[in-house]
């Protein structure tokens, strides 16, 4: 660390001490002219999110590790601006505005600085060691919230996913699974993973896939669908395909797709008056739901 560095940091770290939450004050006025939250981020969470992170840069100002790494490696400061970023992600804040509120701290920052020191040389070190430290921690905002935004949006496709391929019980041991829109590789995964999960919990010997409402069934869909039956079969229950309308059917004998070994049937009544008979007839619990 070269002695001018030193010097500008003895400077930022004297401005800032006793004056912390003078700091974080102005720092929370600034953020509502730079960049004023429009998804309702509380004045009081505000204030915790500036006081964490004011003393969270002194103390990274006072640690021995150069300016250029105090943003990336040390602990309190990278995990408070990273908690930052992802919570602002998860309220709905924008990137820009969430990294434009990092910055804001600059300027309360520098107003200390002037404050404590009329030195033009002081003041002109101690704002290029604040640039560059709030630079880097900006950058870490934006990067942390795109990739907190990137988990939240795959965690709620997948969960969009899963509500759009209900498993139901239909009769005793009977599940059906009615399928509506184009499968791709995502959703026939889901298509394989709920029937599996809901054959091991309420113990079904039977899986009815109900593909009426899926307009075209291409190679990639057959096999999928191939390879959910033959995972179904490895539970111990058996597999039944209803809802092969017409087109689909010539299309599955165009593409040359073997479905002989796979049970179908042409309506969703075929496959569970088949299953009724797989199940020996047996009655369903006065508690499970009855197709109707």
């Amino acid at each position: 660390m070269s002695g001018s560095e030193v010097a500008a940091r003895q400077c930022v770290v004297g401005a800032m001490e006793g004056r912390v939450d003078e700091i974080a004050d102005r720092w929370v006025q600034l953020q509502a002219r730079w960049a004023a939250p429009s998804t309702g981020i509380r004045e009081s969470e505000l204030r915790e999110e500036a006081d964490a992170l004011v003393a969270a840069v002194a103390t990274g100002l006072e640690s021995p590790l150069p300016v250029e790494q105090i943003v990336a490696s040390h602990v309190d400061l990278n995990r408070t601006v990273t908690e930052l970023s992802l919570r602002r992600a998860r309220s709905g804040e924008s990137p820009t505005a969430t990294s434009l509120a990092v910055l804001a701290l600059k300027e309360a920052l520098l107003e200390a600085v002037q404050e404590s020191t009329q030195d033009s040389g002081k003041l002109f070190s101690a704002a290029l060691l604040i640039n560059q430290l709030m630079d880097a921690a900006g950058a870490l905002s934006f990067d942390t919230y795109v990739e907190g935004r990137e988990e939240i949006i795959h965690r709620q496709s997948r969960q969009l996913l899963e509500l759009s391929t209900p498993v139901v019980r239909l009769w005793g041991k009977v599940l059906g699974v009615p399928l509506i829109g184009t499968l791709d590789t995502a959703r026939t995964q889901v298509v394989m993973d709920n029937p599996l999960q809901a054959i091991q919990d309420q113990e079904s010997t039977v899986a009815i896939i109900d593909i009426t409402g899926v307009p075209t069934v291409d190679t990639a869909v057959a096999q999928h669908l191939m390879q959910t039956v033959q995972a179904v079969r490895l539970m111990g229950a058996d597999c039944v395909i209803s809802g092969i309308r017409p087109p689909i059917a010539q299309t599955i004998a165009q593409l040359g797709i073997d479905l002989s070994t796979i049970m179908t049937r042409a309506t969703l009544a075929d496959a569970l008056s088949e299953a009724v008979e797989l199940t020996a007839g047996s009655l369903p619990p006065s508690d499970a739901p009855v197709a109707r």
